[in-house]
């Protein structure tokens, strides 16, 4: 299916790996331009990388999302390099590392971060980045949340908490570029195998006694098998492929939605 990317611009924040790095490939793919960034100096071998694989314009800036004047500079320099953004997809997130069940597990302090990364991470990208987007009258930006900002998970509240928050963000973002004719939308990965995941997992172990452990294989096997109906880990290219066919134009007419990759875990 040809969803008419070709020489467009995307801007993936967070795009080193995962997620992200899986999203950047799908636009690189459709040959687009695309426009890696990421804390993570790993994103410049992952830049080289899907350059030489699908014979595209891929770049690399390593930028902390935290950093709003950072940001800024990203999204002037995507203007000078491509002439604007066409579309925008924050990848970036970090859980608090800490195994939440109770919250009392964590303290106030363990909350900044998460936040900041997670949330106001994303509103720094929105806000860089939507003047271009205004000024062209055409443009889509995605966010990558979570179901655990859908089903207030015990597991790290602070992370939850950030992925309802830019959930309702989305929202309010979506009604006041929608005159523009700028959309912009959520996914909501379910389960799949990310650092974030792999922390959980390591949170939980350390607190086990020694004949309750399990190692990250056998306990995400097992929560995958009881959680979700399909039964099936969700894969980075899943997510992947929602988001390059909601930077087209067959997604015209949706915004301001959350959509879940998850199989089957969450049910509206």
């Amino acid at each position: 299916m040809d969803l008419a990317l070709a020489y467009q611009t995307a801007v993936v924040i967070g795009g080193a790996k995962g997620i992200g790095r899986a999203i950047g490939e799908a636009f690189a793919a459709e040959r687009a331009n695309v426009v890696l960034a990421d804390v993570d100096p790993a994103v410049n071998q992952a830049a080289a990388e899907l350059s030489a694989k699908h014979d595209a314009n891929v770049s690399a800036h390593q930028v902390d999302v935290t950093d709003y004047i950072a940001i800024q500079k990203l999204a002037a320099k995507v203007v000078i390099d491509h002439g604007g953004c066409n579309h925008l997809v924050y990848a970036a997130g970090v859980g608090s590392g800490k195994y939440g069940f109770p919250f009392w597990n964590l303290e106030p302090d363990d909350w900044d971060f998460v936040l900041r990364v997670n949330l106001v991470g994303a509103v720094n990208a929105a806000h860089a980045f939507k003047t271009q987007m205004i000024a062209q009258h055409d443009g889509t930006m995605l966010f990558i949340s979570s179901i655990a900002g859908q089903i207030g998970s015990q597991t790290d509240p602070p992370y939850s908490a950030a992925k309802a928050a830019l959930i309702n963000f989305v929202q309010c973002a979506a009604k006041d570029l929608a005159e523009y004719d700028v959309r912009v939308n959520t996914i909501c990965p379910g389960m799949i195998k990310t650092a974030v995941n792999r922390s959980v997992w390591q949170a939980w172990f350390s607190q086990q006694p020694e004949d309750a452990r399990r190692s990250y294989e056998e306990w995400a096997d097992e929560k995958v098998k009881r959680v979700v109906p399909l039964g099936r880990w969700q894969e980075c290219e899943d997510v992947a492929n929602l988001a390059v066919f909601l930077a087209s134009y067959r997604a015209n007419n949706i915004t301001g939605q959350t959509m879940n990759v998850d199989g089957g875990q969450v049910m509206h």
